[in-house]
């Protein structure tokens, strides 16, 4: 029994190690990254228009970031248009693709703020596609179905992302798991932790965790994300 409960405590080591935080990091600092980083989807949104080449949008969006004053960033800025919005994060645009009358992009920042990180992201539809507005509708209703089940049942990360494939599934969408949450803190937060929440085997801490919604078509050239820090209710209002 001794050498047991040696087992299980050398074992919780590491999860609890996955959550702790850097010397710098403040509640009202992750707070005000998350704000601002929220703000600047919005407006880098607003300034996308059909006809734009990806890569003028991901321009737009860099000078959106840089007069925000948060133009150091942990990882770089995307804008990703159409069939590129398929795209695993970790492999480039097809270049020169331009945004149709009728069209799908969405948007993934992580600026840095004083030591802080930010990281966020959501989809947004032009023109008239109800199938585009259904899953971009659904990337962010996904990312709070499972922000809840973290809220009222305490569910691990990889928990939380088996629920987000059945749900997905359900709706007729595929989950993208190359896609699959991490930790944020003070900067560098992968000097603490470079596991991702899918495969985390614990209940995720408040302003720690990023959780990151990428549904697919599962045969139409198109896609859409959701992605911002786990938090209470209160902070969505």
């Amino acid at each position: 029994m001794q050498q047991a409960a040696r087992t299980d405590a050398q074992s919780a080591q590491p999860l609890e190690q996955a959550q702790r935080v850097g010397p710098a990091f403040s509640v009202d600092g992750m707070l005000a990254v998350r704000q601002a980083t929220r703000r600047a989807i919005a407006q880098i949104a607003a300034g996308v228009r059909p006809g734009m080449i990806e890569e003028d949008a991901v321009e737009m969006a860099k000078g959106v970031l840089r007069d925000a004053g948060l133009a150091l960033s942990w990882h770089p800025t995307r804008v990703r248009f159409g069939r590129n919005t398929t795209k695993p994060m970790r492999l480039a645009s097809e270049p020169g693709v331009v945004l149709g009358e009728n069209d799908i992009f969405f948007i993934d920042i992580a600026p840095r703020m004083d030591a802080f990180e930010g990281d966020g992201g959501a989809a947004f539809v032009v023109g008239e596609q109800p199938e585009y507005a259904r899953c971009a509708a659904d990337a962010e209703a996904l990312f709070h179905a499972l922000r809840r089940l973290w809220l009222s049942e305490g569910l691990t990360g990889r928990q939380l992302y088996e629920h987000g494939r059945q749900w997905a599934s359900a709706r007729g969408w595929v989950l993208n798991f190359d896609l699959p949450g991490h930790r944020v803190s003070d900067f560098p937060h992968a000097a603490i932790h470079t596991g991702s929440l899918a495969e985390f085997d614990a209940a995720p801490l408040p302003l720690r965790w990023i959780l990151e919604i990428h549904l697919r078509h599962p045969s139409e050239p198109f896609g859409a994300f959701f992605e911002d820090m786990l938090l209470e209710d209160a902070f969505f209002a």
